[in-house]
């Protein structure tokens, strides 16, 4: 029964979101889809998901072509296929991998040539030019494409920031190179703390264009392999579950994957064997080690009548179960959704940091534009305002303001899920600092669960 706001029923889905880049596109998205009448909206860049509640009239795919009008990629859910999980991770991380290694191995001796002055050799500039493109073209393609998209949906995110700040300095650098006097040979570059004012056509910043480059990319590595490894704790759990059954079908045991299974069918569970699903015993006696659920090490009694749950163990002797609850009904597919929202939902601290990061990228492009007019006005020239509009581009790009957060969340439900510990959403886990004392019941088990005599 769909839940009800008033005299409105209201629905609810959750949507697998594709092309975000950043937390402002989350944002972005979120903003969209809360301007439709009577629609509540939740992404969360790190799960890549959009919880949606919506007046039941309204068409889910109208939702999904919301999204796609903001320039990204939505899909309704599908049933949940936890054997088709492993491989997806894998797929999304080589590519990037990939183009990380290439761009910190050509970045590495441009930053080291720049900063220090003994390895300037007569045409050190030349080969930073020819090491320092393929990054920003190669490496940066992800964050130039990005901005592009944003650029034709009238929006900037922190991708325009970074595509806008290499851009810039590469394109000065080659202004430098071939136009001014970076290009002659023998030049060099002072490395001291102060400050002078200059044109800035005898220095290249292709330094800062390949390190930044490469840095970013990095942080964006370093996030899919957190996510991979929170999405593996949920996978864990749902492989939990048992992968095939012995059904009675007119007196005859018959093996049929557990997918196939379904409420009222009578199946036989031998002792060692996990119970496939949520069922009530018809025949035979046993004990049943529920752990994995109670955490309480001692197998339980169970006789015909009682409730099993699926993904136990079958301690004892042979047991006839009529199942009650199969596929997302059963207990452990619960466990598994609580998980997963518990990663989707966003904490107070990740609200806030979503808020500063969806009008930061266009007050610092404010900011650059002003102080390229400001240094145009102070009669300065044109290569030194320029100078100075490119630094304030390329030291603004904190894609950890939105990327620390939620990166942190997911990963603690994702290790709490992997300890046993179910945590019912991020706000919970954040309000846990508050916490001074932990009171447990007798049933309470913090023992490691092995009995000694």
């Amino acid at each position: 029964m769909p839940a009800t706001t008033g005299d409105r029923p209201i629905g609810a889905v959750e949507l697998s979101i594709g092309g975000m880049t950043c937390a402002s596109c989350a944002n972005r998205i979120e903003r969209k889809l809360n301007k439709l009448e009577g629609v509540t909206a939740t992404v969360n860049y790190a799960t890549e998901k959009a919880r949606v509640s919506f007046p039941v009239e309204l068409d889910p795919q109208a939702l999904v072509a919301e999204v796609e009008k903001a320039g990204y990629t939505a899909t309704l859910p599908e049933p949940p296929k936890p054997e088709q999980g492993s491989a997806e991770p894998g797929d999304e991380l080589a590519p990037l991998r990939a183009r990380l290694l290439v761009s910190v191995v050509l970045a590495v001796p441009v930053i080291a040539m720049a900063m220090i002055p003994a390895l300037q050799f007569t045409y050190w500039q030349w080969l930073s030019l020819t090491l320092a493109a393929p990054v920003v073209v190669y490496g940066g393609l992800p964050f130039h494409r990005a901005a592009w998209t944003n650029l034709r949906h009238g929006t900037a995110t922190m991708d325009t920031l970074v595509s806008l700040g290499t851009i810039a300095a590469l394109g000065w650098s080659l202004w430098a190179l071939f136009l001014g006097s970076a290009g002659v040979p023998g030049m060099t570059h002072g490395f001291d703390l102060t400050i002078s004012r200059s044109d800035g056509s005898g220095n290249i910043y292709l330094e800062a264009a390949a390190g930044v480059t490469a840095f970013i990319l990095a942080g964006r590595y370093f996030e899919a392999r957190s996510k991979r490894r929170a999405g593996a704790a949920l996978r864990a759990l749902l492989e939990l579950g048992a992968k095939d059954v012995a059904v009675l079908r007119g007196g005859r045991e018959v093996r049929i994957p557990v997918e196939e299974l379904k409420a009222g069918d009578h199946f036989v569970v031998r002792p060692g064997e996990k119970i496939a699903t949520d069922g009530v015993i018809e025949q035979g006696t046993s004990a049943v080690d529920a752990s994995m659920l109670t955490g309480e090490s001692v197998p339980v009694e169970v006789r015909p009548g009682d409730a099993v749950t699926g993904a136990t163990v079958n301690a004892g002797g042979r047991l006839v179960v009529r199942a009650t609850r199969v596929g997302s009904d059963t207990q452990l597919a619960q466990m598994a959704r609580l998980v997963e929202e518990a990663q989707t939902g966003k904490a107070q601290v990740q609200r806030l940091a979503d808020r500063i990061s969806g009008v930061f990228v266009p007050i610092v492009i404010a900011l650059s534009v002003g102080t390229l007019g400001y240094w145009l006005g102070t009669g300065e020239g044109a290569g030194a305002a320029f100078t100075a509009a490119v630094a304030v581009l390329i030291i603004a790009c904190p894609c950890a303001l939105g990327l620390a957060t939620p990166t942190a969340l997911l990963v603690g439900t994702g290790r709490g899920a992997q300890l046993g510990i179910l945590i019912k959403g991020p706000e919970v886990l954040e309000s846990t600092r508050a916490i001074d004392t932990v009171v447990l019941d007798k049933t309470g088990t913090v023992t490691e669960g092995k009995m000694t005599l």
